[in-house]
């Protein structure tokens, strides 16, 4: 169940929800949180449904939430969020590369996006940006975006990102990182028949004949994107 923390000064602190599935990861954002004069965490959440329950129990005013939990996709969440508690600000976290998901994030409803390698002030200074109503991406990031709007067919809109789904893109980048069938549908929550599904869409979409082809492109591509490697 969700662990409701002490906050001090909340009539002046914004209270902030955090969602991870590590409580080592969740205790340090806490720790780093708490210590800002205007924040105070209210709750924690391992996963995504004890993230609606506290949610709706602690009402909190921002939602960090990490895009990889146990039960549901991050980017689900997020939408389940807006749906429910619409206009509730949520900020996205993730150890993958922003071009990824920062994107599919922003549609989804989040209004954020920091890598978890990034120091404690760039999260403090996001969630700042996104409580006072604006939207908190990297510099880089926030070029690409509006490149994309005004550049019609440029490369942001021309790439995977603007043709897959956000499940095809999760099959698409952990088919470079050599997970087999049966571990990318443990990861993902799904069965082994919707991975190959999944992955006979992209094939189709990106005009790919063979598996091998299929997998030098995610390769290339998540090596573009600044993406991990395995």
């Amino acid at each position: 169940m969700p662990r409701k923390e002490p906050a001090t000064n909340s009539t002046k602190r914004k209270n902030i929800l955090l969602v991870d599935d590590h409580p080592l990861m969740r205790r340090g954002q806490a720790d780093l949180l708490n210590r800002e004069p205007d924040f105070a965490v209210c709750g924690e959440a391992g996963t995504a449904r004890e993230a609606m329950e506290a949610i709706a129990k602690l009402k909190p005013d921002l939602v960090l939430v990490d895009m990889a939990l146990p039960d549901k996709d991050g980017l689900e969440l997020i939408k389940d969020i807006q749906a429910i508690h619409p206009g509730l600000p949520v900020l996205a976290m993730s150890m993958q590369d922003e071009s990824l998901y920062a994107p599919h994030v922003l549609r989804a409803g989040g209004r954020g996006y920091v890598m978890k390698q990034e120091g404690p002030e760039l999260l403090a200074s996001a969630i700042r940006t996104v409580l006072s109503g604006q939207v908190a991406l990297s510099p880089r990031m926030s070029a690409e975006i509006l490149n994309s709007l005004v550049g019609g067919m440029g490369k942001a809109e021309a790439g995977p990102e603007a043709k897959l789904t956000d499940r095809e893109l999760e099959v698409l980048h952990h088919s470079e990182e050599g997970w087999s069938t049966d571990e990318i549908a443990r990861r993902l929550h799904l069965s082994p028949k919707t991975v190959d599904v999944h992955r006979g869409h992209i094939k189709e979409k990106l005009g790919f004949k063979t598996t091998p082809e299929f997998t030098r492109f995610a390769i290339r591509w998540v090596a573009s994107q600044g993406g991990p490697k395995p």
